[in-house]
């Protein structure tokens, strides 16, 4: 019997995996490197707050435009040099003096380069590469994210006890160049390229046309922007996915760190209790991938809101200087639910907008998600910076998710939209970001 070997929908999907890890590492380190830079540059809350935001949001934007290069110049290509930007933010963070040099570095080199790598990406490749399997494929590719704030987070916080944060920072921006060549060498922009087809494809399969030459990015997701705006559904996921920033990212991935340490938490206990958020999330991610595939994603999308924001709302009651039991319940049920989210919300832009265009459409949601995390992060600060604690921030969290999870039952029946679909897929060519 010849030996199996690996379908390359694997190989792609593995290469992806890392650089989602590379891209996560810095963005789940912010929160460990705030007082670190307070301390020696003299700097506020508020200010690096407002450098966190920039980031946030810078990312988020960055997304469907960053779907829609990667459509007319290749995923290779546009990963390769996403890396190397990150790169360059990191070495620009270590040298910098000023606060200004801190916006730049974060928010628009690491903004930019992690925005290109954001999940939109990670969706791109699970749409393209596989038929079977997309939705464990999407959860697997959102744990990403946890991944790298696992690894990462601890690594950070004692190499900056033991080394400083320049050293920390130097790691990070080390993995991601070493991540370059691997890019090079095993991503592929599409089956159709790799003289293949995509993982589960029955034999009637047929490879999309390629886009036309002519189509310009700025153009392709504009036009989505326009056309999907006329649905109801992408409002809700557009409003929905803005307050998951706000209660994920912007919230507990900038503030939870110094916010333990304000109750006489060292944060390199706090860091640890962020990485066990991962670990958890990996778990509730690609369980979440795989209820995807079984169940409609508007009854998985409000469970998932509902019960993120009642913990939320205790928070201020559980957070102290150890780690009690409530406190570790809420670490192990708030991890199951950070990224839970993702897979159900691609698999509604691929049901109400098709597979050609869901790429650019989630881009745009994921967009919203970003913007939400940088008002987040901002706000966070300043109620810290005006009140002297967090409180009134995690109760707002807690209550802007109970509106979500109220929200998806607004949703109707599946195919509701395709008129709106149809005309996005009918004016632009066949093969998009996620063909």
């Amino acid at each position: 019997m010849p030996a199996r070997t690996l379908n390359r929908a694997w190989w792609v999907a593995g290469i992806t995996f890392l650089a989602l890890i590379a891209s996560a590492a810095f963005r789940s380190s912010t929160g460990v490197l705030i007082e670190p830079l307070e301390r020696e540059f003299g700097w506020t809350r508020s200010v690096t707050s407002f450098a966190i935001t920039v980031n946030l949001v810078i990312y988020g934007l960055t997304a469907p435009f960053a779907a829609a290069l990667m459509q007319r110049f290749g995923i290779k290509r546009i990963v390769a040099l996403s890396l190397s930007l990150v790169t360059v933010g990191c070495l620009a963070t270590i040298v910098m003096r000023e606060s200004w040099q801190l916006v730049l570095a974060w928010g628009f080199a690491i903004g930019i380069g992690t925005g290109s790598m954001a999940l939109v990406f990670g969706a791109i490749i699970a749409n393209r590469w596989f038929v079977t399997k997309r939705g464990l494929v999407t959860g697997i590719f959102s744990a990403a994210s946890s991944t790298g704030q696992l690894v990462f987070l601890p690594l950070m916080a004692q190499m900056i006890a033991r080394h400083g944060w320049r050293t920390a920072v130097a790691v990070v921006a080390g993995f991601s160049l070493l991540l370059v060549p691997l890019v090079i060498w095993l991503l592929a922009d599409s089956p159709a390229r790799a003289g293949t087809v995509p993982y589960g494809a029955g034999p009637d399969y047929q490879a999309p046309l390629p886009a036309a030459a002519s189509d310009k990015p700025a153009r392709l997701a504009i036009r989505t922007l326009m056309d999907a705006s006329r649905s109801w559904t992408f409002w809700v996921l557009m409003l929905t996915f803005f307050i998951c920033g706000w209660s994920t990212n912007g919230l507990i991935g900038s503030h939870f760190i110094p916010a333990a340490h304000d109750h006489g938490m060292p944060p390199t206990t706090a860091a640890n209790l962020l990485a066990l958020i991962g670990i958890f999330d990996i778990v509730g991610t690609v369980g979440s991938g795989w209820l995807t595939d079984r169940m409609d994603p508007r009854n998985l999308l409000l469970a998932y809101y509902g019960l993120r924001g009642l913990s939320l709302l205790i928070v201020p009651s559980v957070l102290g200087s150890s780690v009690d039991p409530p406190l570790f319940l809420f670490i192990v049920f708030y991890g199951l639910d950070w990224v839970a989210t993702v897979p159900p919300t691609v698999a509604l832009c691929r049901e109400h907008f098709g597979v050609e265009r869901s790429g650019v459409v989630f881009g745009w949601v994921f967009a919203s998600h970003m913007i939400g995390a940088g008002v987040a992060a901002s706000f966070a600060g300043a109620v810290r910076a005006s009140t002297g604690d967090y409180r009134i921030a995690w109760l707002t969290a807690g209550a802007l998710c109970v509106v979500a999870a109220l929200m998806f039952f607004t949703i109707r029946e599946r195919g509701e939209f395709a008129p709106a679909a149809s005309k996005i897929i009918d004016d632009v060519p066949a093969e998009g970001v996620t063909a």
